[in-house]
């Protein structure tokens, strides 16, 4: 087996990290948001934070088809978290907002994230200020450099 290229190590090590970190804060997400998926939790956090959440906004965010989102939010007008209304500017356009039910979940949520922001901060504060901007950097340059190949990729423009 040859060795792994530089690049292929950074990619690996994102991933690993991404891995990691998922399944050490997926117990507690479960316990803390039972009965709600992962993407459902997301979909809420993504109607909460855009300003016209409708369903190709929330598609585009989320990285899901219009048709998933769209039986993600059905879900979830069950489940009482979210409610649809019409856009005063476009009758044609339905927009979402959260509940009372959905904004529980959203705050459990974003409390959770700052509970695991507390946990991993020791590492981060091995890290100066250049080496942050260096690493936001990267980050930005190859986020852009995947959006120009998905604007190109036939599947992710269905």
């Amino acid at each position: 087996m040859m060795p792994y290229t530089d690049e292929e190590k950074i990619i690996r090590g994102f991933r690993d990290v991404y891995n990691k970190m998922a399944a050490l804060n997926k117990q507690e997400m479960e316990a803390a948001l039972a009965g709600y998926t992962s993407t459902e939790v997301h979909l809420i956090e993504a109607i909460n934070d855009l300003p016209h959440p409708n369903v190709t906004q929330l598609a585009e965010t989320l990285f899901l088809t219009r048709s998933a989102v769209t039986k993600l939010t059905q879900k979830l007008l069950k489940k009482d978290a979210i409610t649809r209304y019409q856009s005063p500017e476009n009758k044609k356009e339905i927009l979402f907002a959260l509940t009372e039910e959905g904004q529980s979940v959203y705050d459990t949520h974003r409390d959770l994230h700052q509970v695991f922001r507390e946990r991993d901060q020791p590492i981060f504060a091995t890290m100066d200020a250049e080496q942050k901007a260096e690493l936001l950097h990267f980050l930005a340059l190859y986020s852009n450099h995947l959006d120009q190949q998905a604007s190109h990729h036939p599947l992710t423009n269905s």
